[in-house]
């Protein structure tokens, strides 16, 4: 068979099952859609699981896909384990066929077995399968129907051959297609078998026969539809059908190695410990340029925490390998010259992924550096004294000091044959905070009630009509109340309502939600919040003001006009300084967040440096000579696909179906997709004014802004303000500037005369004071109260009468508020009799206070200066002892 590229294998893959009646569907997010139970998408079946709990519908019952998977970080997590395998990965693509109570198992194997041996050309008398233990059906199926021998058909328990959603509802066995690579990639072991965890027998594709309904007491029901979801690797059925036993040497890798090769100025293959670290920066590579272009970025929690540990190890093989400058944004873009023909999002994120990585290097360089230092002292600490194990509290202060993860000081540790004791590093972390997978609380959406996935599979849906109209008349589908489905409700009470057709905007992709009311048949509720809930529902909160809502009632349903207008106004704008910041700063800004009310709106975008006032002022002016400019807005909706041919930005926050809104800003000015509302020109927004830029994060800047009449308000508040400030300084707004600067100078002018005649006080009452000078102990003591504003001042004081003293101790003291302060100076000469910071504790604490400092000067003071006095008579009697 002829040499197949990893982008045929995958072609031949979805083409093979759409000629079988499958929908070939796009591969979702890295971020789960509406599923807070997952850190990342991690198997194919993500996207559909609302097809299998019977929560959702769609047009197909067969589906096929090729799905971008992260597994790092929460119940799935192979990040320890990449680089030191030829078959784990932190991201990888997931093949899958699936059936929602369509075919079932005999055409699942059926065709798993087709594909693999005529379509992809595997030897047959080298495949194995496994089954459920109890499965008899699957192994007659491979026995009868396939033909493969009964010995080559193992049964397996429910840890490796049984699937389970979770403690309950759907799940059902398993059947895994396995390959013998033979007895030079396995264990050498006479017994060796499917059952033993070397690479002999590789697990090809697992066919997961979603059969029964699992109760809590465990009883398992049949389901009256199941269900078949299969997955297989890309990357592992590469290395199979390319004759290959690593992943890592197959054409999905080949280039990005050689990438590495290049700048490390080393070739892998040459030293199995230098390969690990290739085999890390070219997998991490991947995951890091999928996981920016699908919208994560570096942080310290959830989901950003898991892509910086997975940066951070990458960069710290690198220095493996000898590369001290940055490079891991290099490899991204070889990953995108890769797959970016078959993800055209992740090509058009090119300088966006880029500088996010050039910036994540740049920070972690200086600490990286000096905490490998303690790490590898740490290391050499622990060898001299015979032992094994690098204790949790190092590790602890490596990641909390410098940012090294528990991963990078595992992963040093089994390169110098040691342990890390996890057990006390997770114990140091908990007494501080816990991030990751034990801090992760979900994807932070909202959780999607109970009741609404029943009403989801009931079949209904609401309909939005608020593009066109801010009216409607409409019947009430469900009344919810306390996340329960009432028959009706009445005045007082808080409730959701679902309508059938409703022109209230649910709240999404940043947008507010639309208020308004609700009216009919004397009822009347105020909607004060409307959300979008699975895409199905539009969800209208509020309390009943007035008689009665119940199911099957018709309804009108108004939005508020004011409010709807001026958050459409916000929205444009915000399509509006996007482009224009993207022109001025660089193509890398992407939007990594928003909020549109029709109060004013916030956008989050990606730059890795403060926006300086000058460049926010040409921003501002920019945005503005659009609007004055009365550009027309078009919006049409069009497939996904033909969208995003047009160059359209995409929205991490937004989520597409399989048809778009394309929002257009004149010709060429901006093109997003967009399910918000908006103005029809851009002339509608009035005026755009920047409140606050400021810092989300280490690579996202926020501004602040406000449009039409809040930005006239704005403005206008400004103006009288400005005024007011002129006035109080008896001078134009014209000349305020001006009048402010003289005052400044002025008030220098004279700080520094009053600085000087302190001076001269201070100098003469240094001298006054210095007739109360006695011995003790041989030694020269002044000790006083004086008056002193802070402990510079005292400080000042102590300095004069000491340039006179020549050699002595000198304590002084002084009240300021409800507070003592105490100054201690002890000359060179006498340092080793008398301690200044002795003298200092002992006295504070007579103040209910603390103090400290150096044998030659120390500070201190309390809360009770009532004592002050008591205090500086006890001096004598302290030096004395």
């Amino acid at each position: 068979m002829n040499f197949m590229t990893f982008r045929e294998i995958r072609s031949t893959f979805l083409d093979f099952f759409k000629a079988r009646g499958h929908e070939v569907v796009r591969s979702s997010s890295l971020i789960p859609r509406d599923d807070p139970s997952l850190l990342f998408t991690n198997a194919g079946m993500v996207q559909f699981k609302g097809l299998y709990l019977g929560t959702e519908t769609r047009s197909y019952t067969r589906a096929a896909t090729s799905q971008k998977c992260v597994r790092a970080g929460g119940k799935h997590n192979d990040l320890e384990n990449v680089g030191y395998t030829g078959r784990h990965h932190t991201f990888f693509e997931m093949l899958g066929n699936f059936s929602f109570g369509d075919y079932f198992k005999v055409e699942a194997i059926h065709w798993a077995w087709e594909l693999l041996t005529k379509v992809y050309g595997l030897p047959a008398d080298k495949l194995w399968a496994s089954v459920y233990k109890d499965d008899d059906e699957a192994f007659e199926i491979w026995e009868k129907h396939i033909g493969i021998p009964a010995e080559r058909i193992v049964r397996l328990g429910e840890k490796d051959n049984f699937w389970a959603m979770g403690d309950t509802g759907p799940c059902g066995p398993c059947s895994e297609v396995l390959i013998d690579q033979g007895p030079a990639v396995g264990c050498g072991r006479p017994d060796c078998s499917p059952h033993c965890d070397c690479d002999r027998h590789l697990e090809i594709w697992n066919l997961v026969f979603t059969q029964f309904d699992r109760s809590a007491d465990g009883t398992l029901t049949p389901l009256p539809k199941p269900n078949i979801d299969t997955g297989m690797g890309l990357e592992r059925i590469s290395a199979v059908v390319q004759g290959v036993t690593s992943n890592y040497d197959t054409d999905l890798f080949k280039d990005l190695i050689r990438g590495i090769e290049n700048i490390a100025e080393k070739k892998y293959g040459e030293h199995p410990k230098q390969d690990v670290s290739f085999r890390v920066i070219s997998d991490h590579a991947r995951a890091t340029a999928f996981l920016i272009g699908d919208g994560v970025l570096p942080s310290n929690e959830g989901r950003g925490y898991v892509l910086r540990r997975i940066i951070r190890r990458a960069i710290r093989f690198g220095q493996v390998l000898g590369m001290k400058e940055a490079f891991l944004h290099r490899i991204a873009g070889h990953v995108i010259d890769l797959m970016g023909g078959d993800y055209p999002d992740l090509a058009a994120s090119r300088s966006f992924i880029e500088g996010i990585v050039l910036n994540e290097e740049k920070r972690f360089a200086d600490t990286l550096h000096f905490g490998m230092k303690l790490l590898m002292d740490s290391v050499n600490d622990v060898k001299e004294r015979k032992q094994e194990v690098i204790p949790g509290s190092v590790a602890f202060k490596l990641y909390d000091t410098y940012g090294l993860s528990l991963d990078i000081v595992q992963d040093v540790a089994r390169e110098e044959g040691l342990r890390v004791d996890v057990p006390g590093y997770d114990e140091a972390m908990s007494r501080q905070r816990t991030l990751s997978q034990e801090s992760w609380k979900g994807s932070g959406e909202e959780e999607i009630p109970e009741v609404y996935q029943r009403l989801s599979g009931q079949g209904l849906a609401s309909t939005f009509v608020g593009y066109d109209s801010l009216v409607s008349d409409s019947k009430v589908l469900a009344v919810l109340k306390g996340g329960k489905e009432v028959p009706s409700a009445g005045p007082g009470e808080e409730i959701e309502v679902v309508l059938d057709r409703t022109p209230f905007y649910g709240e999404a992709g940043g947008q507010v939600g639309d208020t308004g009311w609700l009216t009919g048949n004397g009822a009347r509720m105020q909607v004060t919040r409307t959300v979008k809930l699975m895409e199905a529902f539009i969800v209208h909160r509020g309390v009943v003001e007035q008689g009665a809502f119940s199911t099957g009632d018709r309804v009108e349903a108004r939005v508020n006009e004011e409010e709807r207008k001026a958050t459409a106004l916000n929205h444009t704008a915000t399509h509006l300084l996007h482009a224009v910041l993207r022109e001025l700063l660089g193509p890398h800004v992407k939007q990594a967040g928003s909020l549109v009310s029709p109060q004013r709106f916030r956008f989050d975008f990606s730059h890795f440096a403060q926006v300086d006032a000058e460049t926010l002022q040409e921003v501002e002016q920019q945005v503005n000579r659009i609007i004055r400019d009365n550009l027309p807005l078009t919006i049409s909706v069009l497939p996904r696909e033909e969208a995003m041919k047009t160059g359209a930005m995409a929205i991490f926050e937004e989520r597409y179906g399989d048809r778009v809104r394309l929002v257009k800003v004149g010709e060429g000015v901006s093109m997003e997709l967009c399910g918000g509302t908006h103005t029809h020109r851009t002339g509608d927004v009035g005026l755009f004014k920047i409140v606050s830029e400021s810092a989300v994060g280490a690579n996202v800047r926020r501004i602040e802004a406000l449009t039409g009449k809040a930005a006239l308000e704005y403005v206008q508040r400004q103006e009288l303000e400005f005024k007011e400030a002129a006035g109080l300084l008896k001078t134009s707004p014209e000349q305020l500037r001006e009048r402010i600067d003289k005052l400044l100078k002025e008030q220098k002018q004279k700080d520094r005369e009053i600085e000087t005649l302190k001076s001269k006080l201070l100098s003469l009452r240094s001298e006054d004071l210095l007739s109360g000078v006695r011995e003790i102990q041989g030694a020269k003591v002044l000790v006083r109260e004086v008056q002193a504003d802070s402990p510079k001042d005292l400080r000042d004081f102590a300095d004069r009468i000491k340039e006179k003293l020549d050699s002595g101790i000198i304590v002084l003291g002084a009240r300021k508020n409800d507070k003592a302060m105490l100054l201690c100076m002890v000359t060179k000469d006498l340092v080793s009799r008398f301690k200044a910071g002795d003298i200092i504790s002992r006295l504070s604490e007579m103040l209910g206070g603390k103090g400290g400092g150096r044998p030659d000067m120390a500070q201190g003071g309390g809360p009770r200066p009532e004592l002050l006095g008591q205090a500086l008579e006890s001096v004598e009697k302290i030096i004395s002892r």
